[in-house]
């Protein structure tokens, strides 16, 4: 099977840079969204498919680290493809949620209290990061820059990893406060 390529031209680098910045930004902009959209009682499940989204994209990306540590490219190509949709499929779901839906508030007490906290501000800040990291990397694999590619995985693995699994145990600390 052919590996899907793109050529390396400016044009292509500024999409990536606008999307790195776009991204983010809209997110942040959900907060400050006060009037929220009606898309119906359906949006109320999102987080739990979002809290899914996020355990199997973990397990993904894990695979595909392991995939290409065996020297194996291609099933590691298909991986983090995979990987990539799901991220996409999150970050749509999670919009869609957070324009319909007020916030939820977390009600733990002790020390379940501030290792929420810990973890959603990690969270969230390496996920504002991680996004420009993802689409470099995916970028210099699909335009055939692999020196590049190598480089930048070795911080953009890592952090997906974490933003991945924090997403995770964000959510089921949070689960129980769901309406």
């Amino acid at each position: 099977m052919a590996a899907y390529k793109i050529e390396n031209t400016p044009k292509n680098n500024q999409i990536i840079n606008v999307l790195s910045l776009a991204i983010p930004i809209a997110v942040a902009m959900l907060n400050a969204i006060q009037t929220k959209f009606p898309l119906g009682a359906w949006t109320k499940i999102l987080p739990h498919i979002n809290g899914v989204l996020n355990a199997t994209c973990s397990i993904i990306l894990v695979l595909g680290f392991i995939a290409i540590k065996n020297k194996n490219i291609d099933l590691h190509r298909k991986l983090m493809g995979v990987a990539f949709v799901l991220g996409s499929l999150f970050l749509v779901s999670y919009v869609c949620y957070h324009i319909s839906n007020e916030p939820t508030r977390f009600g733990g007490t002790g020390w379940l209290r501030p290792t929420y906290y810990i973890l959603l501000f990690s969270h969230i800040l390496l996920s504002i990061g991680v996004v420009r990291l993802v689409l470099k990397a995916i970028y210099f694999a699909l335009t055939d820059q692999i020196e590049f590619h190598k480089k930048l995985v070795k911080w953009a693995f890592p952090i997906w990893l974490y933003v991945s699994i924090t997403g995770v145990l964000v959510y089921l600390l949070i689960a129980p406060y769901y309406v």
